[in-house]
């Protein structure tokens, strides 16, 4: 299941936004979404965890609590049309 996670704080860590999700299941891959160019944080990422019961919990227990500062916003991703999201599992620049 791939989860969306809004408001991050721009300094998170790929590992720590993976770690927040581990309490709730097996995550397969966390990713931090950056700029092309300047490489900075855009300020949300996803997440995909193995089994979609844990995922739906873990946006139910997420959703709306801070993580560095920062409430996050923890939904069900929307597909992205006419793109491949490509692998989760990225950490480039982390």
């Amino acid at each position: 299941m791939r989860i969306y996670i809004g408001n991050l704080n721009y300094r998170l860590r790929t590992e720590e936004l993976k770690n927040s999700f581990l309490p709730f299941g097996e995550v397969i891959g966390a990713k931090i979404v950056r700029d092309q160019e300047t490489k900075r944080s855009k300020g949300f990422g996803f997440v995909e965890m193995a089994n979609e019961d844990d995922g739906l919990r873990a946006i139910e227990a997420l959703n709306g609590q801070d993580l560095s500062g920062r409430k996050m916003i923890v939904t069900v991703a929307k597909p992205r049309e006419n793109q491949e999201f490509g692998n989760v599992n990225e950490t480039a620049g982390d």
